[in-house]
Parts: C-alpha cells; sequence; structure tokens
C-alpha cells in the first residue's frame, strides 16, 4: 500500500470528512433545541443555557458543515462542549460512561483538533483562499 499516497492525498480529505459528520451531528442538536425536529421533549427557554448552546449547536453547526470561518466556529464550538461536560455531565458522575459525557468529550477535542488543522480541502475556506491566491 502507498502510504504517501494515503498521507498526501486522502488525509486532507478525510479531515474534511470527519469536520462534515462531527458538524452533521453537532448540528442536529441545536435543531431539536431550536426548530423541535427531531422533537426530543421540547426547547429549551430563550436565552437559558440550553438555549444558547442551542444557537451554537445549530449556526456553529452549520458553518462547520460547510467549513466556513472553521478556526473561530471550532474554537468557540469546542469551547461550548467544554462546558456542557462541567456543568451538565460532570456533576453526575466522574464516569462519562455514566454521566453520558462522552459526546461532550468528543466534541470538544474534534473541533479543538480543527481550530490547528483547519477545514481541509472541501471547504468554503479552502475556496475562499484559493481564489484569494488567484
Amino acid at each position: 500500500m502507498d502510504t504517501h499516497h494515503l498521507e498526501t492525498v486522502w488525509a486532507p480529505r478525510m479531515l474534511s470528512v470527519l469536520r462534515i459528520m462531527a458538524a452533521l451531528i453537532f448540528f442536529a442538536h441545536g435543531t431539536d433545541k431550536i426548530l423541535g425536529f427531531p422533537d426530543t421533549g421540547g426547547t429549551p427557554p430563550a436565552w437559558s443555557l440550553g438555549w444558547i448552546a442551542g444557537i451554537i449547536e445549530l449556526f456553529g453547526g452549520a458553518l462547520l458543515i460547510v467549513g466556513l470561518f472553521t478556526r473561530p466556529v471550532a474554537f468557540l464550538t469546542s469551547g461550548m462542549a467544554a462546558a456542557a461536560y462541567f456543568i451538565g455531565h460532570a456533576p453526575e458522575s466522574f464516569y462519562p460512561v455514566i454521566n453520558r459525557g462522552d459526546a461532550a468529550i468528543l466534541y470538544c477535542f474534534v473541533f479543538l483538533y480543527l481550530v490547528f488543522a483547519g477545514p481541509g480541502p472541501w471547504s468554503l475556506d479552502a475556496l475562499r483562499a484559493e481564489r484569494s491566491r488567484a
């Protein structure tokens, strides 16, 4: 197997796939909280922590899906996921498998990785950078 080809051609593309898939799932949390779809039990009251989290999930998730302003949005969403873990999950138990905070931990670190790695080639940020070079 040609590992050089995997690293130079497919690794950046898979970075884009990781960004898109993580953002799609994150976005779904926002559509549930803000738009009531799919309805999992109601939307949080406006300006509550849950509502603010939903706004960040909805709009931050949408921006990450298309890869626009990826680094600052990933920074914001990573911090929000960390806060969600420590505010909403950690008080229940030390163990993420018990406190159901494993997704928040993964979002935090995947989005933190995107702050440093960028969006990958399949993104509006990459398209904008390409156009500015031309």
